[in-house]
């Protein structure tokens, strides 16, 4: 899978602006979109990843959030364990060392020390839009070390 492929062999595909890094052991991953949106409260976060993710990629919109990071090696390894495929953050992770020692996918766009809040508030399993990309649940993301590529269906 190349995203400067998928890009060129489908014009309409949805791109991501170049605004989240790389930080887990894998550069490229794909799978279904299961979305979360939160602010500086990771809790539903943690429940959708204690679930079979089954090849999936969690979207998180975290608001773009520089305060807090939303994911760390906690509920990377535990997104690992279920069989996640990927994490996207529009917002801070942490750990970073130990995120990139696991066999998952993680783009963020930044890494902060202090830990989220726990008030289980946000929403689930809904269109949200970051980095010039709505992520619709269902879609398939596809991503590397290029970018992020949304299409409508699984085509690789």
């Amino acid at each position: 899978m190349n995203t400067s492929d998928l890009s060129d062999d489908f014009p309409d595909a949805r791109v991501a602006d170049p605004a989240l890094r790389d930080y887990g052991g894998q550069t490229s991953f794909s799978g279904p979109i299961f979305t979360v949106k939160v602010f500086e409260d990771n809790t539903l976060i943690r429940r959708a990843l204690e679930t079979d993710g089954d090849g999936s990629v969690l979207v998180i919109d975290g608001g773009g959030s520089v305060r807090c990071a939303l994911v760390g090696d906690q509920l990377a390894a535990l997104a690992v364990e279920n069989g996640w495929n990927g994490i996207v953050v529009w917002g801070c992770v942490r750990d970073s060392a130990e995120l990139a020692r696991l066999n998952i996918g993680i783009k963020a766009v930044a890494t902060h020390p202090r830990r989220s809040v726990k008030r289980n508030e946000g929403s689930s399993d809904l269109a949200v839009t970051f980095a010039g990309v709505t992520f619709e649940p269902g879609w398939w993301l596809y991503a590397d070390a290029d970018g992020i590529v949304v299409l409508e269906d699984e085509v690789i």
